[in-house]
């Protein structure tokens, strides 16, 4: 193993004896059927280990928290679904954060938000988020506005955090996951001191919204990264519109602890069959190397340094 793997392994921040497992939860709408969406959710991570980190052969512990069931009768069916899993076309490397465009649609809009944000923070009243949220993201509407939902989505995830609390947990949330991730670390705070998170990833994460803060606020105090977390970062591309507040440090402050978020601003590169790009596609924010970087500390033992970013090997993902 090279010095670049060992420096990667080290991105932890979990005693080495523990193992290692990436847990991830999805989104916004409707999804393929879980066990498709499981697989293409480990071949992403997987192929950006093997495209970004050098690891040939990339091994790891996965699971998956799958909730899209609970608000759609039957999931999306092959001809429905116009944003499969592909690996991404050419070898080596994905592009960094650095390469994407200095001024974005969303750093325009950012500033005007970020006015009516404060306007909706100080009167409480979200009308703007509202619609937003009711016409937009649906999903998320009804997270806050149905009860049961939102017991059985945070269920389903404090469920799969307490099997494996005896590991070194990635934890990767993607859009509206990001929200359930939230509320589900700073509710096992109080329930479940003991249960502690390695690194918390959220990536296209809402978070930025007024309304979601202000949820937040209503039912957990203080915004904060959790005290259970030992690292938080958060990615987030500039053509996103789901992520159009970008950085989200100035919200969250430090833990108790001290450990503060960290704002990553990333490329994702997904494109469509059709060639469409869609910059709030997990699979695209799967295989940055912002976010391999994190995942390649999680690989199990043998998953070695190679050839991979030439070759194109595919990697093996255990779960």
């Amino acid at each position: 193993m090279d010095g670049t793997a060992r420096d990667l392994r080290r991105e932890s921040s979990g005693p080495p004896e523990r193992g290692g497992i990436v847990i991830g939860i999805h989104g916004l709408a409707n999804k393929p059927p879980a066990d498709e969406k499981t697989r293409w959710w480990k071949a992403a991570i997987a192929e950006g280990m093997a495209r970004n980190a050098g690891l040939a052969d990339p091994a790891f512990r996965f699971e998956f928290v799958y909730w899209a069931d609970l608000r759609y009768d039957a999931p999306l069916s092959e001809d429905g679904n116009r944003e499969p899993y592909r690996p991404e076309a050419g070898t080596g490397p994905l592009p960094e954060g650095e390469s994407a465009p200095s001024l974005t649609a969303n750093d325009v809009l950012a500033p005007v938000y970020a006015g009516i944000d404060t306007l909706e923070e100080a009167t409480g009243v979200t009308l703007v988020d509202d619609a937003i949220l009711e016409y937009r993201f649906d999903d998320l509407w009804h997270y806050h506005a149905e009860q049961d939902f939102a017991r059985q989505v945070r269920a389903r995830l404090a469920e799969r955090l307490r099997a494996f609390r005896d590991h070194r947990i990635l934890l990767v949330a993607h859009s509206m996951g990001a929200v359930i991730a939230y509320d589900v670390l700073r509710l096992l705070e109080r329930e479940e001191p003991g249960l502690r998170i390695d690194h918390l990833v959220t990536a296209a994460a809402p978070l930025g919204l007024a309304k979601v803060k202000l949820k937040f606020e209503a039912e957990h105090g203080a915004l904060r990264v959790p005290d259970n977390v030992s690292a938080w970062t958060n990615l987030a591309d500039g053509e996103d519109v789901v992520a159009i507040m970008g950085e989200l440090g100035a919200d969250y402050v430090a833990s108790a602890t001290g450990i503060a978020l960290t704002d990553r601003r990333v490329a994702n590169a997904y494109r469509r069959p059709d060639g469409e790009p869609n910059h709030h596609k997990s699979y695209g924010y799967l295989r940055t190397p912002e976010f391999s970087r994190i995942a390649a500390a999680y690989a199990l033992p043998g998953s070695d340094p190679g050839a991979a970013a030439e070759s194109g090997t595919t990697a093996k993902v255990e779960a």
